[in-house]
């Protein structure tokens, strides 16, 4: 039977919580909280109330029940940062809307992600990968694998897929590095939202008069969307597109990296990549600041009553690490079953883009470990910095060498 929250509950966390020693861990206090009260309160930053959700089969039931809304209009959605809420109060993607307006613009595009036609882009990739490693590696020894590879790498094939000009890559990260911080200046975030509407604004509307077989150029020709709404679906596409699979490979590549046991093993089993993949996805979870919903009526969550009205983050981190869905789930062991991990959602609002996501970390760790067996840091890992400040979690900057 559900039940309300007590009269007398303790007080509340504050969201987000600050990690630990271990800068891969999820914060301390929220792995707690999963312990001991899977559904709790806690504190915006604008010291808004919220619901945060820990546990694994709490979280899947959440991102499953269509009775907790995406759309960030409706009263009582949580914002977890200054930025998010301006721009959820601006044109958003269909990320933010709930069916049946969601599922109308996101089968626009998934013809151009499935599996299928993501592995027809396998050459593509490959042939990316390998040009960026001959120009890191050329009578080089040492690179900062950020900047060289892990985020060109998505960055040349989203634009490639979107029909968005590379020559323009420094531009568009510099924006959605400013939207994706959680602490950007309210102005900032202005600018960098206008400056990137502005500019695929003016792309779409020269793809109608010169048209490519890229995604902006057929969603033009469809005729179902205005220039805002072509818009604001590639800025979602753009930004994730880089964004998250750039951070997602370097540190990726630092777990191996601290974990050599783990490296060992997938030197010498290449064929287990795949896997490989799926467990550092579960094991890093780099959408560090959760997932947000709101209930739309009174519905009961891991027991307890969580009423209309009432914002909830679903922490993705912690229920990847639920030692009741994988037993000893703090550790990094690449040959674990890694079915349900959450690390691209869950329900309708499952990540559209995760098989280009798998398919492009599969590549670049491939290639990583392949062509350079003495991969390694080229500086101690206590000066490695990460971000901490952004809604994608990632290093600054990893030195290698090899």
């Amino acid at each position: 039977m559900a039940t309300a929250a007590p009269a007398a509950h303790p007080a509340p966390a504050t969201h987000p919580a600050p990690r630990g020693t271990c800068p891969f861990a999820p914060p301390p206090a929220y792995q707690q909280a999963r312990e001991d009260t899977p559904v709790t309160r806690v504190t915006l930053w604008d010291g808004t109330p919220c619901w945060l959700v820990t546990r694994h089969q709490e979280a899947r039931a959440l991102l499953a029940d269509p009775r907790f809304s995406a759309d960030a209009t409706r009263p009582g959605f949580p914002f977890l940062s200054a930025a998010a809420r301006h721009l959820g109060a601006g044109k958003t993607s269909f990320i933010r809307m709930d069916d049946p307006e969601h599922h109308r613009l996101r089968r626009m595009l998934t013809g151009d992600f499935t599996i299928r036609r993501t592995a027809a882009l396998r050459p593509a990739v490959q042939q990316a990968a390998d040009r960026l490693l001959d120009a890191m590696t050329a009578d080089r020894t040492g690179a900062d694998l950020v900047a060289e590879f892990a985020l060109p790498l998505p960055s040349l094939v989203i634009c490639l897929l979107l029909g968005v000009p590379y020559q323009d890559h420094e531009f568009f990260q510099r924006c959605s590095r400013t939207l994706l911080r959680r602490d950007s200046p309210i102005e900032e975030v202005v600018a960098a939202q206008d400056e990137l509407t502005a500019y695929l604004d003016a792309l779409t509307d020269r793809k109608r008069t010169e048209p490519d077989d890229a995604i902006l150029s057929r969603l033009v020709a469809r005729g179902e969307l205005s220039t805002e709404d072509i818009g604001a679906m590639g800025r979602l596409l753009l930004i994730a597109g880089h964004e998250t699979t750039a951070n997602m490979t370097a540190l990726s590549v630092l777990a191996l990296l601290r974990h050599p046991d783990q490296l060992a093993h997938l030197r010498a089993h290449p064929e287990a990549t795949p896997a490989a993949v799926e467990e550092l996805l579960r094991w890093l979870s780099i959408v560090q600041t959760g997932v947000t919903r709101v209930a739309t009526e009174d519905v009961e969550i891991g027991g307890v009553l969580i009423r209309a009205g009432e914002g909830v983050v679903c922490q993705i981190n912690t229920a990847n690490r639920d030692g009741r869905r994988y037993p000893d789930g703090d550790a990094l062991d690449l040959t674990r079953d890694t079915r349900q991990h959450l690390a691209f959602g869950f329900g309708v609002h499952q990540c559209l883009g995760q098989p280009l996501a798998r398919l492009e970390l599969e590549i670049a760790l491939d290639t990583l470990l392949r062509r350079l067996p003495g991969l390694r840091l080229a500086v101690p890992f206590e000066e490695i910095r990460f971000r901490h400040e952004m809604t994608v979690y990632g290093v600054e900057t990893l030195p290698v060498t090899w």
